[in-house]
């Protein structure tokens, strides 16, 4: 791709695991995404945030490969190994729980790597359970698993804590983070909490009428402190980027 003056040239493809360029999706005539450009980086973390309508689930599944048939253009390069985990646990109601993380998943060793995985997410001795038997939070648990288990370049979760409980989704928040560490995917957060992305993130982007409208680095250390003066900066100029005033 030809560059202009103050333009940065793209970044080898060894040194990303998602591309973007000019990405279009449209339903019913009106642009949902209008020409958006991204890269993320192997182990890259990067919360997307926007108001509703804003684009960011359309985009989400596009990386997915799962907008078949919505009418679009653009380049978009993923890899195979991708996982997606959403707000909604979606799991099987007639499976148990290790049947549900070994979804679609073969080998002579997929049912030791199921136990381990679900070891991996607080759940070892679960495998036997009912996904009725579980708490919100289990099931999440066991989303992650079956998500992680496969060893994904990729993770896309689309709000995948709206659904719990505040101190829930704090622990949810550590378990990702100690996860994404040990696997090293590259992750794409969706979420509507200007918070979650501050503390989660290495990058947080703000989309707006189909366009990243902001790109910020987010550089503190973790764990993250939530009065941290350099956290609530950002927070702050991100939440007045989506329009909220305090």
């Amino acid at each position: 791709m030809a560059t202009h003056p103050g333009q940065l040239a793209d970044p080898p493809l060894a040194d990303t695991a998602v591309r973007v360029r000019d990405l279009t999706r449209g339903f019913g005539g009106r642009a949902v995404l209008d020409g958006v450009d991204l890269d993320i980086a192997p182990g890259e973390f990067v919360a997307l945030l926007g108001r509703s309508g804003s684009g960011k689930t359309t985009l989400l599944r596009a990386l997915a490969e799962l907008d078949g048939g919505v009418p679009g253009s653009g380049e978009l390069r993923v890899p195979a190994e991708r996982a997606v985990v959403f707000q909604d646990s979606r799991l099987l109601p007639w499976a148990r729980v290790l049947d549900n993380v070994l979804l679609g998943l073969d080998g002579a060793d997929a049912r030791e790597r199921g136990r381990a995985a679900l070891a991996e997410v607080g759940l070892e001795g679960r495998h036997r359970s009912w996904p009725y038997e579980l708490s919100g939070g289990e099931q999440q648990r066991v989303a992650l698993a079956r998500s992680l288990v496969r060893e994904p370049a990729l993770l896309l979760a689309d709000e995948p804590f709206g659904a719990l409980d505040a101190l829930t989704r704090i622990r949810m928040h550590t378990l990702l983070l100690e996860l994404c560490v040990r696997h090293r995917p590259a992750v794409l957060l969706v979420t509507h909490d200007v918070d979650e992305a501050v503390q989660l993130a290495d990058r947080v982007l703000v989309l707006d009428h189909g366009r990243i409208l902001t790109d910020r680095a987010i550089t503190a250390e973790r764990p993250r402190d939530h009065h941290d003066p350099a956290l609530a900066a950002h927070r702050d100029r991100l939440l007045t980027a989506l329009g909220v005033h305090r």
